[in-house]
């Protein structure tokens, strides 16, 4: 498919800067199969969910994984910045770097400034790739190479947020969701930043179950698609993780007829990686380069609760896959009219399909 059939127009001011508060305040527009678009809050979730419906949600945790960087060569001294967005040891990790023409591979890279208390961090360079894509040997691995990255980087915010202002201290919990427990993402999955105590409880009560799996979101969802067709993008992959536990409750709920709604693009990507031909969900660990786009047959998961996408992007390309192009343009339409807040800190909307619905079929 052509990549301009995923675009539209937003206005610079839509895109928001900081999250609504409280979290479960922000706007929610629902978009059901053959009806109305409704204009809704995402602390009406439990209302619009039925008892035995089942939430995934993603725990990944954000790490601060923008860093600055020096490299000398003899008495040439450059800085940059280093983005890391995928771990590939315990002490390697492939990495984004800006300029990446400063670099070749055998430089070494410092981190951090001598005698200051934060300490330094040095890594080399060992494999440079397209687009600025590094990967990095770092002297330190493991828990000791964590904390130090911990030390010395910054809340990676995504380049539309960044762009308009610097990271604070807000940003190191606005920026994470409040169930965040394994660390290792370089973006937030941004659908679940919704998500407070109040509004856990509140499903909860409704009879509403929430289960986990881990995916370890890559800067690269931020890449624009620079490919004129879809078929010749290509994904960066991400590692994931279903336990069997996980795997278990899903496939009991869907013995019982019950829905699966994802929370989060990052949610449903990681179930329909995993998912079986006849539908079962089995436990799942590894990488995913999964690339959804409309005329894909979606077998794990019957509701998406997300926010809203960046035009031209693989995630708007999702979307529109599950819920029909032509169903998610008049919804941004609508949402742009009505001044719904856009991106990781915007509001969000649940996309809902019939459970023998397949994707509406991409035009060519």
């Amino acid at each position: 498919m052509r990549v301009d059939e995923f675009d539209f127009e937003l206005p610079e001011d839509r895109i928001a800067l900081r999250p609504a508060e409280p979290r479960d305040a922000a706007r929610l527009l629902v978009v059901r199969p053959g009806e109305d678009l409704a204009d809704r809050t995402v602390r009406d979730l439990p209302d619009l969910l039925e008892p035995g419906d089942v939430l995934v949600l993603n725990d990944t945790k954000v790490i601060p994984a923008r860093l600055h960087a020096r490299r000398t060569r003899g008495e040439a001294v450059a800085g940059l910045e280093i983005l890391l967005h995928k771990r590939e040891g315990a002490g390697r990790w492939r990495a984004f770097a800006r300029p990446a023409k400063k670099l070749v591979p055998g430089d070494t890279l410092v981190f951090g400034e001598e005698g200051a208390e934060v300490g330094t961090l040095e890594a080399r360079v060992v494999e440079k790739g397209e687009g600025g894509d590094v990967v990095l040997d770092f002297a330190l691995a493991g828990p000791d190479l964590d904390m130090a990255v911990v030390r010395l980087g910054e809340m990676p915010l995504p380049p539309y947020i960044a762009g308009k202002r610097a990271a604070d201290d807000r940003d190191a919990s606005d920026y994470q969701t409040i169930y965040a427990r394994e660390a290792g993402a370089v973006a937030a999955p941004t659908a679940g930043l919704h998500f407070t105590d109040d509004l856990f409880r509140r499903l909860e009560a409704r009879g509403i179950a929430r289960h986990f799996v881990t995916l370890h979101v890559g800067a690269g969802t931020f890449l624009p698609v620079k490919a004129q067709d879809t078929t010749e993008h290509r994904m960066h992959a991400e590692w994931g993780t279903i336990t069997a536990q996980t795997a278990d409750a899903l496939n009991a709920a869907r013995a019982r007829g019950s829905r699966i709604v994802a929370v989060g693009t990052t949610s449903l990507r990681l179930l329909e990686s995993a998912v079986a031909e006849d539908g079962t969900i089995p436990p799942f660990s590894g990488d995913t380069d999964i690339f959804i786009t409309p005329g894909f047959r979606f077998r794990a998961v019957d509701a998406l609760m997300t926010n809203f996408h960046l035009p031209r992007s693989t995630l708007m390309m999702l979307v529109c896959a599950f819920a029909g192009i032509d169903t998610m343009r008049g919804a941004y339409a609508h949402a742009i009219r009505e001044g719904y807040r856009f991106y990781s800190f915007g509001d969000s909307s649940l996309l809902l399909r019939a459970h023998d619905a397949g994707s509406e079929p991409g035009r060519s």
